[in-house]
């Protein structure tokens, strides 16, 4: 448990700690309550489930979200694609630790990681708290990125070699983007079905606030409330065990830089199989040369791993950015068709694949850290969100159609964006999956633009608001610290 690291470090640093720690708790808290109303607004009022168990509900499927949808989405995936991915069920936490130049933060001082750090969480949670109070649906998502893009930024102007990664930023900013407009246009979609395949008419009309819905139309809201809680932990709750990653990474660089639980010998060993698959593959290929090259880079990670001070800093870094190089070489002559032989690249693909797992990892605790606070958060302040969701993105009641189509296309969304490795914004899917069915149900003039205004607003200003307050707080807290 990291707690028993404390006594390993100063007295000023343990406290610096233990206030980042605090701040990724309230932030996962806030995100839980910011975002309950995208699961259950939906049940309270088509009357399905009442406010209380509503909440609790959802309070438990978030915490096991956390825990199991990221390994569920990546087995799904990898079922129907063998090359797929999974990180070990965390790739969401791996995209948003390599939105920072974490090698040179784990290098550089430690009052300047930790500004970097609190400079992330301090904007988030502003613009988190503020676009909450005033009930407006507002992305953790956004801010988070916007964040750390900002205060990554303000690292770089100091220190020169280190670089926002802005291609995993333009990836993940095009899956915000695109996330919200597919929602859209899903609820929509099927929104239609369900009128052209549905006889029943009752889940077109208004809930009657005396009659409790039809079982079978409370069981599917219910099992649609359940899947995006689920989904809401698999992909947000990922967050904050990458910036709980980032933190350890720079407090304790030595026990986080790689996972203790591989052994110098697993890498070893898997160095050694790469370079004998490509000597192989070199002995009778025309490109034998970069084959040779890359044998020769696995063949110097072996010799490193016989020679390695797991007690020191520089020497752990250098060989996490040694397996990192050889790993992202690798996958290149995969991609590029310079490695050829089939053989050789299951082999290859299989070791790297071992090589990348002594650094994407998540001890189980941050996992379980993680899962309390969202889970918790969850279950408080939920009331104002609910309230613009249920009542304020339409011009008419949400009926059950409505409900059911908005929360099926945010929890398949969610889901498929977790597999993948992308964050997506829960509340900007979810919202837009409602202002869709309320475009099916009544036509444009459906929406009440004052809402759409705001919300939409505030979608456009969360990225350039979090990234502005990220980089003038590293500063600020950069002369503090």
């Amino acid at each position: 448990m990291v707690f028993a690291f404390i006594a390993d470090l100063s007295t000023s640093a343990a406290i610096l700690l233990i206030v980042s720690l605090a701040a990724i708790c309230l932030f996962e808290a806030i995100n839980g309550f910011h975002d309950t109303a995208n699961a259950v607004a939906t049940v309270i009022y088509t009357k399905t489930l009442p406010p209380n168990v509503a909440v609790v509900w959802s309070g438990i499927m978030n915490f096991l979200g956390v825990f199991f949808g990221g390994v569920v989405m990546a087995w799904i995936l990898g079922f129907f694609s063998s090359s797929g991915d999974s990180h070990g069920g965390i790739a969401v936490a791996m995209g948003i630790v390599k939105l920072m130049p974490l090698n040179e933060m784990m290098a550089s001082s430690l009052g300047e990681t930790i500004s970097l750090v609190l400079a992330v969480l301090f904007a988030a949670i502003a613009w988190n708290l503020g676009t909450w109070y005033y009930g407006i649906p507002c992305s953790s998502s956004h801010t988070l990125i916007g964040g750390l893009l900002g205060a990554g930024f303000a690292f770089s102007t100091v220190h020169a070699s280190a670089k926002v990664n802005w291609g995993k930023a333009s990836e993940i900013g095009s899956s915000l983007l695109i996330s919200p407009l597919f929602g859209f246009s899903l609820a929509i979609m099927l929104m239609y079905l369900l009128r052209v395949f549905v006889k029943s008419k009752r889940i077109f009309k208004e809930p009657d606030p005396k009659k409790p819905p039809p079982f079978w139309i409370r069981a599917i809201l219910v099992l649609t409330c359940t899947l995006v809680s689920f989904f809401h932990g698999s992909n947000d709750g990922q967050k904050g065990v990458g910036l709980l990653l980032v933190v350890m990474m720079a407090f304790l660089p030595t026990q986080y830089a790689l996972d203790s639980r591989v052994s110098p010998a697993q890498l070893k060993d898997a160095a050694t199989n790469i370079e004998r698959a490509l000597l192989q593959e070199a002995a009778t290929a025309p490109n034998a040369g970069t084959l040779q090259a890359f044998a020769q880079e696995a063949r110097d990670l072996s010799t490193t791993l016989d020679t390695l001070n797991s007690q020191s800093k520089t020497a752990l870094l250098e060989l996490r950015k040694g397996i990192q190089k050889l790993n992202g070489g690798l996958r290149g002559a995969i991609a590029g068709g310079v490695i050829a032989d089939k053989a050789t690249k299951e082999t290859v693909r299989s070791q790297v694949k071992r090589l990348e797992s002594s650094y994407e990892f998540a001890p189980t605790w941050m996992i379980l850290m993680i899962s309390i606070c969202l889970g918790i958060g969850t279950m408080i302040g939920w009331k104002r969100i609910v309230v613009t969701i249920g009542e304020k993105i339409g011009k008419s009641h949400l009926t059950y159609a409505q409900g059911a189509s908005a929360e099926l296309c945010a929890a398949a969304t969610i889901g498929v964006s977790t597999g993948l490795g992308l964050p997506v914004s829960t509340t900007h899917v979810l919202s837009s999956g409602i202002a869709g069915t309320m475009v099916a149900q009544g036509g444009i003039k459906n929406l009440q633009r004052g809402t759409i205004k705001n919300i939409i607003l505030a979608w456009l200003l969360t990225l350039p608001v979090s990234f502005s307050l990220a980089f003038v707080l590293f500063f600020i807290l950069r002369i503090i610290i």
